[in-house]
């Protein structure tokens, strides 16, 4: 085998002492397979044993035989004093949900107005309840597991993934590709969660609340043997297709490779081909989830055709080729005591239903959210009322439905108020939304709410900045703005309540070390609407100063892979309005970082909106590098050849797609022209 590792000419070690550690490895790892993942042991306990301290004391005479692969290098790392962050390679986006029939045949039908047609299939996959995970294997060779983090970067907790055993240390592939992505879910099966929890009560330890948790905060565990002693496992669920497995077309097939290559693979999951048959296999498993030996929450429903993914893209937040059905939660009654409204940064009116105090999955919940008046109007909402109570998304607790017949006779019906709670300035609601919004960019609660985002962890990590000081600033009239965090002074600051000169002093230099932040960063806590810190990423990434992407028309944002119409619209209307260009000018001045570093070429206006197709090989770019290219110009690289296709770039041993160019006149390129027709842009 290519991965192989040679140790014939290392000094000192007999070839046969060589061989004969290659073949234990070979012959424990076969076993862990069967016994870990096809669940079909092929040796004796006693006789693993014997074959891995066999192994073990060849390693411990001969250092130079220990490879990362080893069976015996799963456990044995000194604990981490920290785990360092780490940008993942591809974003891990998180998943839509829906929670009725009519939600996934809302998504569906707009899949199908996206493509004009519906001639495709879908594949349902158990969503697991538990951690996600980001494996890279190089040259087949496990070299990093990551955390899902916020979707851009985790943490790096290669030492821990190694302890999971239904986690290949070495891909079983001949002539591996140089790098694979692998996705999945780790997780806590129910006796190894109850066993946990017994032995945490037995040494007066905090129980964990469920599983989920258990599995996060297992993986979190700087200690490595501690995470092996607690039998994490592993479902595999997304590989990201490279150049040299372009056969695999779909996601059915690609999870018959990951258990190919040596992945535990759930094997509750089926292919249909409508709505009918997705909701078949969800209702099956509302029911037989409850024998399952762990827990899962709901079911993934993807696009099968990889062609099909690539042309849906994504949402600002999600794929749009996926969603989760989310089973029922957990729901309780109890009686609404009052309502309140909340004003967020955006100027959203949010209800709050403020409850009698009622235990609902795990934990005590006193207040649910009412979302917005059209909620409000559905449910007939009146104060003293009896509702049922659930999680949505088993996180957020929310007000499902009301008890009309327990109302109270001089019950009140609750509306929203038509002025501002904070700064009671008139209210507006379009008609296209639900939402109602104070419009007044002096509310408190705006200003309130746009400094807190701006000195979040995610945008600018300002320290020492809270809530309380927050309040102080707006109510004293001292920060109306971002832009004024940047001009206060110490005098200023002594004037505030429980502000002493130490505090102060590291608030001003907490501020003025937030200048030092990237491009990237400092999008995001501008706190433009739909834009969140993976797609501030992408957009700077492409755009690498703010007057490249005040510039930008929604076309070209919108080209960007990963970025949706929704958000294009949300950033050029932002940039448009006087007073935010006023900002961005303020914000400079202060010395606030508008200038990224990317390499990456800025958008053409010529190229948006044409669509590209390959065929063939090409002398010097790989296919990926080739839609790289097409995509940071604005463009879209189709997989079939059209009355709609402007260009199709031809390589060597050019098949059908080159025929049907030519009988329909679309003009064809080659490497060099392609390249010229880019403007010679540097690779």
């Amino acid at each position: 085998m290519v991965l192989e590792q040679t140790f014939s000419n290392i000094e000192g070690i007999s070839a046969e002492i060589v061989r004969r550690s290659q073949e234990l490895k070979k012959i424990l790892q076969a076993a862990s397979y069967a016994y870990y993942i096809l669940d079909a042991p092929t040796l004796e306990d006693a006789v693993y044993d014997r074959l891995y301290r066999e192994l073990q004391d060849l390693e411990q005479q001969y250092p130079q035989l220990i490879s990362t692969d080893s069976p015996t290098q799963r456990v044995g790392e000194r604990p981490a004093t920290q785990f360092t962050s780490v940008q993942h390679n591809i974003p891990l986006y998180s998943l839509e949900n829906a929670f009725t029939d009519g939600e996934l045949q809302t998504w569906a039908e707009r899949s199908q107005k996206i493509l004009e047609h519906s001639n495709f299939d879908y594949v349902c996959e158990l969503k697991i309840d538990g951690s996600a995970l980001a494996l890279t294997y190089e040259q087949g060779i496990l070299t990093r597991g990551a955390t899902r983090g916020d979707g851009n970067s985790g943490e790096d907790i290669t030492s821990n993934v190694r302890t999971i055993r239904s986690i290949p240390l070495r891909l079983n592939l001949e002539n591996p590709p140089a790098v694979i992505e692998v996705r999945g879910e780790a997780f806590l099966g129910l006796q190894s969660f109850n066993q946990i929890n017994e032995s945490r009560s037995l040494s007066g330890e905090a129980l964990f609340a469920n599983p989920r948790n258990a599995a996060a905060g297992t993986l979190r565990q700087l200690d490595a043997r501690k995470v092996s002693d607690r039998n994490l496992d592993f479902f595999a669920y997304t590989l990201h297709i490279s150049e040299e497995l372009s056969e695999i077309k779909s996601q059915w097939e690609s999870l018959e490779f990951l258990q190919k290559i040596g992945f535990k693979v759930n094997p509750n999951r089926g292919v249909y081909q409508d709505l009918a048959g997705v909701k078949s296999f969800s209702d099956r498993w509302d029911q037989e989830r409850l024998k399952l030996p762990y827990m899962t929450d709901g079911v993934v429903i993807k696009i099968n055709s990889f062609n099909i993914q690539s042309q849906l893209g994504f949402t600002q937040k999600f794929p749009r080729w996926a969603i989760a059905w989310k089973y029922p939660a957990t729901e309780v009654p109890t009686i609404i005591k009052a309502i309140t409204v909340q004003v967020g940064r955006t100027g959203a009116l949010t209800p709050v239903a403020e409850l009698e105090p009622v235990l609902l999955a795990g934990t005590t919940v006193s207040r649910a959210t009412l979302h917005n008046s059209d909620r409000l109007q559905t449910l007939n909402l009146h104060l003293g009322d009896t509702v049922i109570v659930r999680k949505a998304g088993e996180i957020i607790p929310e007000v499902v439905r009301v008890l009309e017949e327990l109302r109270p006779v001089d019950a009140q019906k609750f509306t929203m108020p038509i002025t501002c709670p904070e700064c009671h300035q008139p209210v507006v609601k379009p008609e296209t939304e639900a939402v109602t919004r104070c419009v007044n960019s002096s509310c408190p609660a705006i200003v309130r709410g746009a400094i807190e985002h701006w000195v979040s962890r995610d945008a600018m990590d300002i320290q020492g900045i809270g809530e309380k000081l927050i309040t102080q600033l707006v109510e004293q009239n001292l920060v109306n703005a971002i832009a004024d965090l940047y001009e206060l002074t110490l005098d200023q600051l002594l004037t505030l309540e429980r502000t002493g000169k130490k505090s102060a002093e590291k608030v001003l230099e907490a501020i003025n070390s937030s200048k030092t932040k990237p491009w990237s960063r400092v999008l995001y806590g501008l706190g433009i609407r739909h834009i969140g810190s993976v797609n501030a990423q992408l957009l700077a990434d492409h755009f690498p100063t703010v007057e490249l992407l005040g510039k930008a028309n929604q076309e070209a944002i919108a080209q960007i892979y990963g970025i949706g119409t929704e958000i294009a619209q949300a950033g050029s209307q932002w940039f448009s309005l006087p007073s935010n260009q006023n900002l961005i000018i303020r914000l400079q001045n202060a010395g606030l970082q508008f200038t990224g570093t990317t390499t990456k070429p800025p958008i053409s206006s010529a190229l948006i909106g044409k669509t590209f197709v390959i065929t063939g090989t090409l002398p010097n770019l790989k296919r990926d590098e080739v839609k790289r290219l097409v995509q940071s110009v604005g463009g879209k690289v189709s997989e079939s050849v059209s009355k709609k296709t402007d260009f199709v770039i031809v390589g060597a041993e050019a098949g059908s797609k080159l025929e049907k160019a030519t009988s329909l006149g679309v003009k064809c390129l080659d490497e060099t022209e392609f390249l010229e027709l880019l403007g010679n842009i540097e690779l």
